[in-house]
């Protein structure tokens, strides 16, 4: 039997020992549980890191939605604060603006009764003679006019005020809008900074996201911002209400104080109408006795012309007497009784031509002064019943003061006529049919 052998070659390579290899084992395994601790130990801590930062993060996002939601919760109790002052303000605007419109037209309405009132008084100027006076429906029908002009002044500078407090509104109310816009704004910002979240798409990294934006303040000075917006509104609506009651009560009082000055004013008018309807009779009547008594003066003056023709005649007849018996001759040419009685009878004539003389004269002035004041009597008259029918124009031109510019038209003629008996008081000189 053949036996064959294996040629072997070592690698040229230094060989270790067995206990090497076996100190090699246990060193290898000591390092490999080792490593297997660490590994642990970092998984630990790295579970342990993980759920603290989770829970961190959970937290601080937590605590941000919460600090988000209350901020919005603030925004949104300011915004309803302030919008209640907005409404306030803006509810005293349109007030206010009525009542300062309201006020506008009484004023412009006082220009018509001012034109009527000038209107009165140039008519008024147009009365003649001796009815130019300043009697009391002139004084009132100017005192009204005074009424009128103090009001317009009035009501001016009620206007005026009422003006400068709707300028002042104003402006608050553009200030407290963008207030209100602005924290509209923010919580609509805010709003939609809660609804991201760390699965939103548009999130990304940013430049110093933590710098503190420009213009920014502090969270006091936003509060005592917000704060003085409030009160300012509070401030400008303190006074506004009394500046509309001064309103109302103002066009109120020059209402009423023109109303009553017209009541007088029209009182007065009616009562000088009474008075020269008054006049105008008694000098009618005057005028009338007086024509009756220039008419009897007229037939006493034919009647004195008439006894002075006789009484002529009997002068002629005495005086003839006398100079006829001067005629007488020789010693018959004496002074005898006839003769002084015819010289009396004489002298007792001329005396009474004299005296009838002088009685005419006297007669013939007085009838001359009572055709005189006659005449006056008619001037004055015409000048009574011009000055009438002014002041029943007058009375009823301030119709106009009460009905507005087309007032009271009467229907046709015998109702204007009726009225004129009224307002003259003529009804009981006017006969009964």
């Amino acid at each position: 039997m053949a036996f064959h052998s294996v040629a072997t070659m070592e690698k040229p390579l230094p060989h270790i020992s067995l206990t090497d290899w076996h100190a090699r084992v246990n060193q290898l395994r000591n390092v490999a549980d080792a490593r297997r601790t660490d590994a642990f130990s970092i998984r630990h801590s790295s579970r342990t890191l993980r759920n603290e930062t989770r829970i961190e993060c959970d937290w601080a996002n937590y605590e941000t939605n919460e600090a988000l939601t209350d901020r919005i919760s603030e925004l949104n109790r300011w915004r309803e604060i302030i919008s209640k002052t907005f409404e306030r303000i803006e509810r005293e605007i349109f007030l206010l603006q009525e009542e300062k419109d309201a006020t506008e037209r009484e004023l412009e309405s006082l220009a018509g009764p001012i034109s009527v009132i000038a209107e009165v008084l140039t008519m008024r100027d147009g009365r003649s003679g001796s009815e130019m006076t300043y009697d009391d429906a002139d004084t009132e029908i100017k005192n009204e006019l005074a009424i009128l002009e103090n009001n317009q002044r009035l009501l001016a500078d009620r206007c005026q005020k009422a003006w400068e407090k709707l300028t002042r509104l104003e402006e608050v109310r553009f200030k407290i809008g963008l207030e209100i816009e602005n924290k509209l704004e923010a919580v609509e910002l805010d709003e939609s900074q809660l609804a991201l979240d760390r699965n939103s798409a548009n999130i990304s990294f940013k430049p110093d996201p933590t710098r503190n934006p420009k213009n920014s303040c502090s969270y006091e000075t936003w509060l005592e911002h917000v704060k003085n917006m409030k009160q300012l509104a509070e401030n400008e609506l303190a006074d506004t209400y009394a500046i509309r009651e001064a309103l109302f009560v103002c066009r109120e009082k020059a209402r009423n104080m023109l109303q009553s000055q017209q009541e007088r004013a029209e009182h007065s008018i009616r009562k000088r109408i009474f008075e020269t309807q008054r006049a105008r009779n008694e000098l009618e009547w005057q005028k009338l006795k007086m024509k009756d008594d220039m008419e009897l003066a007229v037939c006493e003056i034919k009647t004195l012309e008439q006894a002075l023709r006789d009484k002529t005649d009997a002068v002629k007849l005495a005086e003839t007497r006398l100079e006829n018996r001067a005629q007488r001759s020789g010693m018959e040419l004496c002074i005898d009784q006839a003769h002084d009685m015819l010289c009396i009878e004489v002298e007792k004539l001329r005396e009474i031509r004299r005296l009838l003389i002088t009685k005419i004269d006297e007669s013939r002035a007085h009838y001359n002064m009572m055709e005189e004041h006659a005449q006056k009597c008619d001037v004055d008259l015409e000048n009574k019943q011009h000055a009438l029918m002014t002041d029943i124009r007058a009375l009823d031109l301030r119709q106009r003061l009460k009905g507005g510019e087309f007032g009271l038209k009467l229907a046709n003629p015998s109702a204007q006529t009726d009225r004129n008996i009224v307002l003259t008081r003529m009804e009981s000189e006017i006969p009964k049919n």
